[in-house]
């Protein structure tokens, strides 16, 4: 193993107008509602997840005089429940995407009776909470409270917030989340794009008691040059049933902790971005750079295809040292659109980085499986907690360092132990379908929830050991060679959208956004860095088993091997929204 030089802190640098902690907060808009004159309306929007204790705390010193919550406008938590449960169901897992915003939360009466009292209000008034802005939509001075959601995940499993309209913190994490994906951050974000550009301040308390504030100014203008340079997400870790122990060292983190199976390394609807704000450090979900920058980020080919969501995945699973992961399937895109009403699926691909002696991936069905055989096989094992005879039914196959194995959706899979897979798939990933977890528990020592009815319905019966080895296995085609540098197409599979090329190169190699958003990651060498020939961008370093981004606007761009590489032959792995074959 090398010496770790991956940057779990990725920041881009701006220069903008910036406040830390609560007491210059409060400072800072006690001058801004002083220059709108003797009265003046705050509004304090809040994305799900943000600590509305700390926030009523710290607000109230304020010398307001009138203070609105807006928890108290909202209709009781028996009639929220009724009017969302056809969205969320009783799955344990899984919803259907509902179609509400604050209006249909809110007590119509309430918040007439509230903006009747203050209309004409003398002096300042503060509104502040979730739906803060649908009550009171023309104040003087607009504040949005965002959230990233690996954070609102990480609170979730503490138990110290609820979801929008319900008092449910001690309601299982998983559940929290569920209604979080299918319900809270639509509304939420439905809501934030509307008010984008007219948001006063930003205002980031990831971090408990530990605030930052910037203006709306300096939010688009470091939002601009973003999506204009190549960048990364804040990749987040998490450890699995299944975990191994690579991204320890790889990556730098915590010895001590049991495993990391997880890291999301781009997920922008997840993720974080860093922004070093004149040296100070503010955090914001990534999903505002998709919101503001839609077509300079993704393309208007991906924009017209997808809208403002960010297609293309890029995640880490370590089970090197680890187990098998649970066999599994996701759905097809009709499947997915009639029973969760979303409109694409997961097609996906493995990667690996590394691998051990011996590593495999279970993938495709073994040429003359009978299906009810195999459901039944499923059925049993997980009615009586026998084993399934995995081996039996799907293919294993051998897997080594720079493999490349295509997932299209309906496709049998999941990686063996002793793997360090780079994760390349479409981006909702909430929806896989668990046939079998080979007897574990999950880390809450709970089963893990099993799928195989809805699996049943998807699994492309079809996709049998000689169809895997002729379209899904090392589908390897050259593209390109130069001096220094040559180019293979590795995937993937005509029925996905995403394309994969892998470039390998000693010296500068020339790459294209091609109307796209790229996601790259190194795959091979210590660092290597990404230039623009005309000067439009900053170089870029990235490091090894680092995912970047970047941006469809960018155009035409040069990777090298840089420092510790210089002289060396490094490798990247390119993914793109697919337009023709």
């Amino acid at each position: 193993m090398r010496k770790s030089n991956y940057d779990k802190f990725p920041a881009t640098a701006i220069e903008g107008d910036i406040c830390s902690g609560w007491q210059a907060i409060r400072s800072r808009l006690a001058a801004a509602a002083a220059d709108k004159g003797d009265n003046c309306t705050i509004t304090v929007e809040c994305y799900q997840g943000v600590d509305h204790e700390e926030l009523r705390r710290e607000l109230a010193l304020l010398p307001a005089a009138q203070f609105v919550d807006t928890a108290t406008l909202f209709r009781p938590v028996q009639e929220m429940r009724d009017l969302t449960q056809p969205w969320i169901t009783d799955d344990r897992l899984f919803g259907y995407r509902a179609r509400f915003s604050y209006a249909d939360f809110l007590d119509s009466s309430k918040v007439e009776a509230t903006r009747q009292r203050l209309n004409g209000a003398e002096g300042l008034t503060i509104v502040y909470g979730h739906g803060a802005a649908t009550v009171c939509p023309d104040a003087d001075i607009t504040v949005y409270a965002d959230m990233p959601r690996w954070e609102i995940q990480m609170r979730q499993r503490r138990h110290v917030i609820s979801n929008l309209g319900v008092d449910n913190a001690d309601e299982m994490p998983s559940k929290q989340y569920k209604r979080g994906y299918f319900l809270d951050w639509i509304v939420c974000d439905n809501l934030k794009k509307q008010l984008f550009t007219t948001i006063d301040f930003w205002l980031d308390t990831t971090i408990a008691c530990q605030p930052q504030m910037i203006t709306g100014d300096t939010m688009c203008r470091g939002l601009e040059k973003t999506a204009h340079t190549p960048f990364r997400v804040v990749p987040f870790f998490d450890p699995a049933p299944w975990g191994g122990q690579w991204m320890k060292e790889v990556c730098g983190l915590d010895p001590t902790q049991s495993n990391y199976g997880w890291c999301f390394d781009c997920v922008p609807e997840e993720h974080s971005l860093y922004r070093s704000v004149n040296g100070t450090r503010y955090e914001m979900p990534s999903n505002n750079l998709v919101f503001y920058k839609t077509r300079d980020l993704l393309g208007a080919p991906v924009e017209a295809r997808f809208g403002q969501d960010f297609p293309i995945r890029f995640d880490f699973l370590d089970t090197m040292g680890g187990g098998n992961l649970s066999l599994q399937v996701h759905p097809t895109t009709q499947y997915i659109r009639d029973t969760f009403g979303i409109y694409y699926t997961q097609d996906e691909s493995y990667y690996l980085l590394d691998a051990e002696e011996g590593a495999t991936v279970y993938l495709a069905l073994k040429s003359g499986t009978r299906p009810q055989d195999m459901i039944d096989a499923l059925n049993h094992a997980q009615q009586t907690g026998e084993a399934f005879d995995a081996e039996r039914y799907v293919n294993r196959w051998p897997a080594k360092k720079h493999d490349h194995f295509l997932i299209p959706a309906g496709t049998i899979h999941c990686s063996g132990a002793g793997a360090m897979v780079l994760e390349i798939s479409a981006t909702p990933s909430i929806f896989t379908f668990k046939l079998y977890d080979w007897g574990r528990l999950g880390l809450d020592g709970l089963p893990r929830p099993i799928n195989i009815a809805h699996g049943s319905h998807v699994i492309q019966w079809e996709r049998d050991t000689e169809f895997a080895r002729r379209e899904l296995v090392n589908c390897v085609v050259p593209t390109g060679e130069g001096d220094g540098w040559r180019e293979e197409r590795t995937g993937l599979h005509e029925n996905e959208f995403i394309e994969t090329r892998r470039q390998w190169f000693t010296k500068t190699v020339t790459l294209h956004t091609d109307g796209s958003v790229n996601v790259l990651n190194l795959v091979e060498g210590d660092e290597a860095v990404v230039e623009s020939p005309s000067g439009e961008f900053e170089p870029f370093v990235v490091h090894y088993a680092e995912t970047f981004i970047v941006p469809a606007c960018v155009g035409t761009y040069t990777i090298r091997p840089y420092g510790l590489s210089e002289g060396k032959e490094c490798g990247t792995i390119k993914a793109n929204v697919r337009f023709h074959n």
